[in-house]
C-alpha cells in the first residue's frame, strides 16, 4: 500500500483531465503568452461545433517548429487558414490543414480518423509532442508556472542533445498551449500521442518526466495500462473521469 500522503496527492490529481477522444491543435503564428484572456476564432468555434458531439476538444498551440499561417488582419478573422495537428485512440497523429471553405470534410476527416475506420492512414512517427499551457492572459500560474517549466523543458533537452546528438530526446517536440482547463494544477504538461495529462509540474521535475515519458513507445496508452509519472497524472486521452480515477486505484491498489 502507498503512504498516505501519496495517495492523497494521486486523489487529488485523477480524473482532472477532461474526457476527450481526440485532442485537436490549431498552430497560430503567436505564442500564447500574446493571446487574450478568452481566446477564440471563427475557425476554431466552427471546428469545435463539429467534433464536440463524438469527443473532439480543440485548441491552440505555438513552437518555433511548427507550422503556421500568418495571422490575418482584422474584419477578416473568418479567411483564417491553419494548419492543424490532431491526436486520438488508436490511431496517434494526424495532420491537416483546415480553413472555413474546407470544415466540413477536416470535420469528418477527423471523426473518421478518431473513430479508427480502417483504410484510414495515419502518422507512423515516433515523435512525442509536448504541451505546456502558458496562457498566462487567462491565468498568471499557467504563465508563471508553466513558462518556467517550458524553458526547463528547453535546456533539458538542449543540455541532451549538445552532450549526445543520439540521444532519445531528438524525438521530442516541444510546444506551448492556450488554456486546457485547471489553472491550479499549474504547470500542465500534455504528452502525445500517449495522450497522458500531467500536472502540478514544476521545473525541477522535468528530467525525471522526459525520462518515464521516453522509456515508453510512442503511441496512445490503452485504457488499462499504468499511469505514467504517478504523482503527476490527470488522466488520459480516452477515458471518462470516473475510468481514470478507476484506473489509478486498480494499477496502485488505493
Amino acid at each position: 500500500m502507498l503512504n498516505v500522503q501519496f495517495r492523497e496527492i494521486m486523489i487529488h490529481l485523477a480524473g482532472t483531465a477532461p474526457a476527450h477522444r481526440c485532442y485537436i491543435l490549431l498552430h497560430t503564428p503567436q505564442p500564447p503568452s500574446e493571446y487574450p484572456a478568452k481566446y477564440a476564432t471563427p475557425v476554431q468555434r466552427a471546428l469545435l461545433l463539429r467534433t464536440a458531439k463524438w469527443g473532439g476538444s480543440v485548441n491552440f498551440a505555438w513552437s518555433e517548429d511548427q507550422k503556421s499561417v500568418c495571422a490575418r488582419p482584422p474584419g477578416e478573422e473568418d479567411k483564417q487558414e491553419y494548419h492543424l495537428t490532431a491526436f486520438a485512440h488508436p490511431r496517434g497523429k494526424l495532420e491537416a490543414t483546415v480553413s472555413m471553405d474546407n470544415i466540413e470534410e477536416v470535420g469528418e476527416r477527423l471523426r473518421v480518423h478518431a473513430e479508427g475506420v480502417s483504410g484510414v492512414t495515419s502518422s507512423n512517427s515516433d515523435d512525442v509532442h509536448l504541451y505546456v499551457c502558458t496562457h498566462g492572459a487567462r491565468d498568471c500560474r499557467c504563465g508563471d508556472t508553466g513558462g518556467a517549466v517550458a524553458q526547463a523543458i528547453r535546456d533539458e533537452l538542449r543540455k541532451r542533445r549538445d552532450s549526445d546528438p543520439s540521444d532519445p530526446s531528438t524525438c521530442i517536440k516541444l510546444a506551448e498551449v492556450a488554456h486546457v482547463g485547471g489553472h491550479k494544477y499549474a504547470a500542465n504538461l500534455l504528452v502525445y500521442p500517449h495522450g497522458e495529462w500531467l500536472g502540478e509540474v514544476e521545473p525541477e521535475d522535468v528530467p525525471e518526466i522526459l525520462d518515464a515519458i521516453l522509456a515508453l513507445p510512442a503511441r496512445p496508452r490503452n485504457a488499462d495500462e499504468t499511469p505514467i509519472c504517478l504523482r503527476h497524472w490527470r488522466g488520459r486521452m480516452g477515458l471518462s473521469k470516473d475510468e481514470q480515477v478507476q484506473l489509478l486505484q486498480r494499477t496502485y491498489d488505493i
